[in-house]
């Protein structure tokens, strides 16, 4: 008899720890399926952490919710903007011209922008160019070679690695997202429902080939490097500075100028006359009373 209570004693303890936790995984179960119009889907998983973060930020990372066990930074493809400028003097701007877009073509790149101003006494001309980055060297070696002076040469790097990695951790984001809602687009039994979902899926896929568009730009960015030549027009070794027509040009230009303000100031003397002529007039008359008056005490 007393073993019969013992076994229904432990029947009922057993009982007590199964079923509560049976009831709260099926509510659990129940409220992962549950969805009504206006609630946000489940968040998306937390990005890891970039690989660019030192052992503390990366700690610190992870205990305010990132996932641990992000790339090393022996795994991760450093992303750098390189642009070079250089201003360069040729013989002939046209030609100078050509061999710098075959130059951009030797070295797999392509021409970006190229334009001529020949009309002024000194012509100049600006062409610019992106090569492969690991190429950047080589070709501002040949713009070197191929200019008789270089006046300016300047170069400059910038690391997007950080901006590029942020646009990865957010782009994994919206695409779980994404998935989440073509979950639920497939649970929603009404047409408002539906709809619902849609509109929100739309968002997402927005912001989605947004972060792409701008994940590529920096891809291209990064993979090419850009540079900017100015050609200006050597001077023969030997020809004269002095530009006869262009001091009388100069001197002629002068000589306009000064009779736009002599006429500027004869224009404001003749519309201000009828004021100058009233004062005129009264200092005149006042000068005569004080004359006459001098005049009859002498004569008294």
């Amino acid at each position: 008899m007393n073993r019969l209570i013992k076994f229904a004693l432990l029947l009922a303890l057993v009982a007590a720890l199964v079923v509560p936790i049976a009831c709260a995984q099926k509510s659990a179960g129940d409220e992962s399926v549950k969805w009504s119009v206006g609630s946000a889907p489940p968040p998306a998983p937390m990005a890891p952490a970039p690989s660019f973060l030192s052992r503390a930020e990366t700690a610190a990372y992870d205990n305010d919710g990132g996932a641990a066990g992000g790339l090393t930074g022996d795994e991760i493809d450093r992303k750098i903007v390189r642009t070079g400028n250089i201003s360069v003097e040729v013989e002939d701007i046209v030609k100078a011209q050509t061999a710098i877009s075959d130059i951009a073509l030797q070295y797999d790149g392509y021409v970006v922008t190229s334009n001529l101003n020949a009309a002024t006494e000194n012509p100049r001309g600006f062409i610019s160019f992106r090569v492969p980055a690991l190429k950047f060297n080589d070709a501002m070696a040949k713009l070197r070679l191929l200019a008789v002076k270089v006046t300016n040469e300047n170069t400059s790097s910038q690391d997007v690695t950080e901006q590029y990695m942020d646009l990865k951790a957010q782009l994994s984001n919206y695409e779980a997202t994404e998935a989440q809602y073509l979950e639920l687009l497939k649970k929603a039994d009404n047409v408002k429902d539906m709809l619902e979902v849609q509109r929100e899926l739309s968002n997402v896929r927005g912001q989605i080939e947004r972060i792409k568009g701008r994940m590529q730009y920096l891809e291209r960015t990064s993979d090419t490097s850009l540079i900017e030549v100015n050609l200006t027009k050597t001077k023969p070794i030997g020809q004269s500075t002095w530009d006869v027509g262009g001091v009388f040009k100069g001197a002629v230009d002068g000589l306009i100028a000064f009779g736009k303000v002599l006429l500027s100031i004869l224009i404001w003397v003749l519309v201000f006359s009828p004021v100058w002529i009233i004062a005129l007039i009264i200092i005149f008359v006042v000068i005569r009373r004080k004359k006459a008056k001098s005049s009859a005490a002498a004569a008294k």
